[in-house]
């Protein structure tokens, strides 16, 4: 014989039921403020320097005051390099730019660390990433090819279209990792 249930039995069930189901509702990515969501090695030939760019995405609105401090492994040996960003709240990325890189190499993976900081300084995240890249640094020139915001040819390169000087010292790498 079946078991008819009563109305409260089934509404105390459906209550506990939505209550369970709440609970393993996702809340935004536990807590997290950001993701990376693009990274690269950046070579510019033109000024012959290469650089780490990383982008960051909020997932959800940004407080006033925010900043991101990012630490690049330095391709070279020696200290990372330190970048503070503030975070502008109204923007719908965050870019991260290193300063100029030498000894970068192929297939090296690098290490990124990010820490998104409030306006109190307190760390309300952080994120821990490598970046590798596809070149070495020996394609760019040895000098920048342009001086000025006209793209007028340095001279220092007159007779050597591909930026390439003889002689020309090279940076020391010998304490890359």
């Amino acid at each position: 014989m079946p078991r008819i249930l009563s109305r409260s039995t089934v509404a105390g069930a459906a209550l506990i039921a939505a209550m369970t189901l709440g609970a393993c509702r996702d809340t935004g990515g536990g807590g997290k403020l950001f993701e990376v969501s693009g990274k690269i090695f950046v070579f510019n030939y033109r000024l012959a320097r290469a650089t780490y760019v990383v982008t960051l995405r909020p997932l959800r609105p940004m407080g006033e005051g925010q900043v991101a401090v990012a630490s690049f492994q330095n391709p070279a040996g020696g200290d990372p390099f330190v970048v503070e960003q503030k975070i502008w709240p109204k923007l719908d990325k965050v870019s991260l730019e290193s300063p100029a890189l030498t000894c970068v190499v192929r297939n090296k993976p690098y290490a990124i660390a990010i820490s998104i900081k409030g306006a109190d300084g307190a760390v309300l995240q952080e994120i821990d990433t490598t970046l590798m890249s596809t070149e070495d640094q020996s394609i760019l020139p040895d000098r920048p090819l342009v001086i000025d915001q006209l793209y007028t040819a340095n001279p220092d390169l007159a007779g050597h279209p591909d930026g390439k000087l003889p002689g020309e010292p090279k940076p020391d790498c010998s304490k890359a990792g």
